[in-house]
């Protein structure tokens, strides 16, 4: 069942940010994630939740988000995301039809 990692992101050092949207596309693609969402507008339904950037990740399964979220490749590129803004990540199992 594919796994879904959903990041609200509001960023303070455009310039830090740029370089790491530069390195995940392909360390998400190395754990076989692959974006669904990255940015674009939104349009808040209920309750006054009013986020400036959503990120969605597909990935297989739960444990290859989290190997992906979790290996020492991605690490030094998370300290740069923390670093260039604020942000919310949460990892949801996808249905199983």
């Amino acid at each position: 069942m594919a796994a879904y990692m959903i990041v609200e992101v509001e960023t303070t050092d455009e310039t830090l940010m740029a370089e790491y949207r530069k390195l995940t596309p392909g360390l998400i693609a190395k754990f076989g994630g692959k974006f669904i969402v990255r940015g674009g507008t939104t349009h808040t339904l209920e309750g006054g939740w009013n986020p400036g950037r959503i990120v969605v990740i597909e990935f297989p399964d739960m444990q290859a988000a989290q190997h992906f979220y979790y290996s020492p490749d991605y690490q030094p590129a998370l300290e740069m995301r923390l670093k260039a803004g604020h942000s919310k990540a949460i990892l949801v199992d996808g249905h199983n039809e």
